[in-house]
């Protein structure tokens, strides 16, 4: 019997967002593997076993809050572009989300990430009347994301230290959170 189709749950003009399979483990550790994309994230990769794990995991979200955790992102032909997410607690709903992505390296440029994002926050903001903000974060250095953040009329809010036992080249300039509310968002759209 043929798996059940994984229809696309939001769409911009080049960017399909659908829910994670078990089948998408080998897409992310591709992702993963990509030159330059744990650059902010990590010294290494996780394991196929570390991915398949996080799958499971964020499937299970889905159980839990149907309308929020991690998508596939797809390019309108179906070619694997990355992964959204726009998450909270795991506990009960925020008020605040969180928003993420991560593109593979080819498409690094090309506006997705900020097309996405601004698809994320509409979705927050329009859909889901108990969202009240949205947040994200990112290391100082990593001036891409932080650029795509405040193009969708984030800001930043505060820049913060973490301790780390192997700390990743640059952290010693911080970690940094850009947010923005329902109110600033509709402002923005006027």
């Amino acid at each position: 019997m043929a798996a059940p189709p994984n229809p696309t749950l939001m769409s911009t003009k080049h960017i399909c967002l659908r829910r994670l399979i078990p089948d998408d483990v080998q897409l992310l550790c591709r992702l993963n593997n990509d030159e330059g994309v744990m650059t902010y994230l990590d010294h290494e990769p996780p394991s196929v076993e570390e991915v398949s794990f996080e799958v499971q995991h964020l499937i299970d979200y889905y159980t839990r809050w149907p309308k929020f955790g991690r998508w596939i992102a797809e390019g309108l032909k179906g070619e694997f572009l990355g992964w959204f997410s726009l998450a909270g607690s795991e506990q009960e709903m925020p008020a605040t989300l969180e928003l993420g992505y991560r593109l593979r390296r080819q498409y690094w440029g090309m506006g997705l990430a900020t097309e996405g994002t601004r698809l994320l926050l509409e979705y927050a903001f329009s859909d889901n009347p108990m969202v009240e903000r949205v947040i994200g974060t990112t290391m100082f250095i990593n001036e891409g994301s932080r650029h795509v953040m405040e193009k969708c009329g984030m800001r930043h809010a505060k820049t913060f230290h973490l301790s780390f036992e192997d700390p990743l080249p640059g952290s010693e300039h911080g970690e940094v959170l850009y947010e923005i509310t329902k109110e600033e968002w509709k402002k923005q759209q006027t």
